[in-house]
This record gives structure tokens, C-alpha cells and sequence, in this order.
């Protein structure tokens, strides 16, 4: 598993949301110049974001994008697999088929606690708390 360019810009996406006057609706272009990232390929990005109840889209002249939650209430696993889909380790944990060696395989075990864990982090980050760390390590 290798965290993506998609998930990376889309959680920053949502943290610059998060940062603006409460209802403030945010061209994409701003967004994308802003956090240094390719307008297109954000637009797909939040596309996925918009389908997922994350954010909000606004059409026309004065369109872009606003929160629909409270970023106390946006996990970094709700961004994630709302861009890539339900996170998985390694397919075999998901289908029984990719594998022949599933029902007695050592190191499923392994990848089972694994992914686990880090789905154990990703829902206990949310993106207040992205937020505080970016403001941390600007001071730092």
C-alpha cells in the first residue's frame, strides 16, 4: 500500500475547506493554487469528495466548493476511501479467490492486524486535527 498523490491532495483539499469562514463557498482554482496541486486532476478528486457527502459543490460564476460536515466529524478514512474506495491491505483480505493459499496463509495474519491498525488511525485523525498539526508545524 503507498498513500497517493489523490489522497494526499484531496485530505489537504478538504483542510483548506475546513480553514474558511463557516458557508465561504472556494473556487477550485484556489484550492488547487493554493495547496500547489493540478486543478484537473483535483477536480476529479473532488468530484469523489462531493459524491461522498464530504463537501458541497456550487455551480456557475461564483461556484466552487464548501464542508458539508463538521471537520471534528471527517475522519482521515472518510476522505480516503471516499477517493479511492473501501481501503484495503491486500486484496486476498477481501477476496478469498485471489489467493490459493487464503485459509491457511501465514501472513494473512500478518496484513489482518495490519490493516486493522492503520484503519485504527486513520479513523482517529480527523480534520481538526490535521489542521492543528499544520498550524504546529508552521511554528515549528
Amino acid at each position: 500500500m503507498q498513500f497517493t498523490k489523490a489522497e494526499s491532495y484531496g485530505i489537504r483539499g478538504v483542510i483548506y475547506l475546513a480553514e474558511q469562514d463557516d458557508g465561504r463557498v472556494v473556487p477550485l482554482s484556489e484550492i488547487a493554487a493554493t495547496e500547489e496541486v493540478p486543478e484537473k486532476f483535483l477536480a476529479k478528486i473532488f468530484q469523489n469528495l462531493t459524491k461522498a457527502g464530504i463537501v458541497r459543490s456550487h455551480r456557475g460564476i461564483k461556484g466552487g466548493f464548501n464542508l458539508l460536515k463538521d471537520p471534528d466529524n471527517i475522519t482521515a478514512r472518510d476522505v480516503i476511501e471516499a477517493i479511492q474506495g473501501q481501503y484495503m491491505l491486500a486484496k486476498c483480505l477481501r477476496d478469498s479467490d485471489s489467493c490459493d493459499k487464503h485459509s491457511n496463509c501465514p501472513v494473512r495474519v500478518v496484513l489482518e492486524k495490519a490493516e486493522k491498525e492503520l484503519l485504527r488511525v486513520f479513523e482517529e485523525y480527523t480534520i481538526s486535527d490535521m489542521m492543528r498539526f499544520k498550524t504546529d508545524l508552521s511554528v515549528s
